[in-house]
C-alpha cells in the first residue's frame, strides 16, 4: 500500500505542476501533429512501394521516416522538460521558450534521435528474426529495458547538454546507481491516467460502436467521437505528465534537488536506491 500512495501522490504533484503552467501541455499535442503530418509523407509511399516486395527506395524513405519522427518526438520532449524544469521552480513559461530551448541541443537531440532509431530497427529486426510469440516476447522485453534505461535521457539532454552516448551512459547510471529496479511514479501516471481517462474513452468508444451497429447511427458516431477525443487527450496529458516526472526525478537523482511541489519522501520513495545514493533507502 506504501508503493501505492508513493505512486498516485508522484502522480498528483505531476499534475500540479501541469495546472500551475497549462502551456506545458502543447508540446505533446504539437508534437503529435507533425510527427502524423511527416510519418504520412513518408511511411505511405513507403507502403504502397514495399507492398510488392522489397524496395530500394521504399527502404530509404521507411528509414527516413523513422529518423525524422524519432527526431521531431525527441524535440519536442526537450522542449517540454526545458519548460517543464521552469516550471518546477515557479517560473511562468511559454512554448517558445520551449523551442529555444531545444533549438540551443539541436545537435544533441539530432544524436539521440539516430541513437533511438537504430535501436527501435535492431528490435523490429529481431522481432522477425523469432517470428510468432517468442520474438514479439524478446522484442517486448529489450524494448522495457531500452525505455528504462532511458528514462532520464531527455532531462539529462536538456539539462546536461550532452551527445547520444554521453546522454545513454548518464541515463543508464543514474538509473543504476540512484534508482535501482522502482520507478513507481511512472506507474502512477500510467494507472491514473488510464483509470481516470483512457478507460473511460474506451468505453464511450465502444458503446458508440455498438449503437452504430444496432442502427442508431447518429448518437453512436457522437459517442465514437467523444470516446476518441478523451483517449487523445489522455494520452496528451500522460505524456506530459510522464515529462514532468522525469524532469523532478533526475533533478533529485543527479543534483539532490526537490523541485515543484514533489516532496523528499516521495522521490526518495520513487525508486529502490542500491548503495551509494544521497537521502535514505526507501522502505515503501
Amino acid at each position: 500500500m506504501g508503493r501505492i500512495r508513493t505512486s498516485w501522490g508522484l502522480a498528483k504533484r505531476s499534475w500540479q505542476t501541469l495546472r500551475s503552467d497549462r502551456s506545458l501541455a502543447w508540446f505533446p499535442v504539437l508534437s503529435a501533429v507533425v510527427v502524423l503530418a511527416f510519418a504520412a509523407a513518408f511511411w505511405i509511399p513507403a507502403g504502397l512501394l514495399l507492398q510488392d516486395g522489397v524496395d530500394v527506395v521504399g527502404v530509404i524513405l521507411a528509414a527516413i521516416g523513422l529518423y525524422v519522427t524519432t527526431f521531431i518526438g525527441v524535440f519536442f520532449s526537450v522542449a517540454l522538460a526545458a519548460c517543464a524544469s521552469r516550471a518546477l521552480d515557479g517560473e511562468d513559461t511559454t512554448v517558445a521558450e520551449g523551442f529555444a530551448a531545444a533549438r540551443s541541443h539541436l545537435r544533441a537531440i539530432a544524436g539521440w534521435a539516430a541513437l533511438a532509431a537504430s535501436v527501435n530497427i535492431i528490435l523490429r529486426a529481431i522481432e522477425q528474426r523469432f517470428q510468432g510469440v517468442g520474438g514479439a516476447i524478446v522484442a517486448g522485453l529489450g524494448g522495457a529495458a531500452w525505455a528504462l534505461v532511458t528514462f532520464l535521457a531527455v532531462p539529462v539532454i536538456t539539462l546536461e547538454g550532452l551527445g547520444p552516448v554521453k546522454t545513454l551512459k548518464r541515463s543508464a547510471t543514474l538509473f543504476r546507481q540512484r534508482w535501482g529496479e522502482q520507478l513507481v511514479g511512472q506507474v502512477g501516471i500510467g494507472a491514473a491516467v488510464g483509470l481516470i481517462g483512457v478507460l473511460p474513452g474506451m468505453l464511450i468508444a465502444v458503446l458508440g460502436g455498438l449503437l452504430i451497429g444496432g442502427g442508431t447511427t447518429a448518437l453512436g458516431a457522437v459517442l465514437l467521437v467523444v470516446g476518441i477525443v478523451v483517449i487523445l487527450v489522455a494520452s496528451v496529458i500522460g505524456n506530459a505528465l510522464s515529462q514532468i516526472f522525469a524532469v523532478a526525478l533526475y533533478r533529485y537523482a543527479a543534483q539532490g534537488e526537490v523541485a515543484g511541489p514533489f516532496t523528499e519522501a516521495e522521490l526518495s520513495g520513487a525508486v529502490r536506491q542500491r548503495s551509494g545514493g544521497f537521502g535514505r533507502r526507501s522502505t515503501v
